[in-house]
């Protein structure tokens, strides 16, 4: 089952919310790993503070599908 997340005005899914999910996760982690190449101009902590604030919005997006699935209200 999908979630769906972003739909246009018909309410076709444009974007599934799993999608969303791994989309934030896949920046985040793209962001660490920039920084510790030694990409410069990236402070360290504020990187992984995103980082941490888009995996957490990943797990509130999971859980709410989660949630929605198995017919929680």
């Amino acid at each position: 089952m999908t979630l769906p997340l972003i739909v246009d005005d018909r309410g076709a899914l444009r974007v599934s919310a799993g999608d969303v999910s791994k989309l934030l996760r896949s920046v985040g982690a793209r962001w660490v790993h920039l920084v510790e190449a030694g990409e410069r101009g990236l402070d360290e902590e504020t990187v992984a503070e995103l980082a941490i604030e888009l995996a957490k919005l990943a797990d509130r997006i999971d859980v709410a599908c989660i949630a929605h699935s198995s017919g929680a209200p």
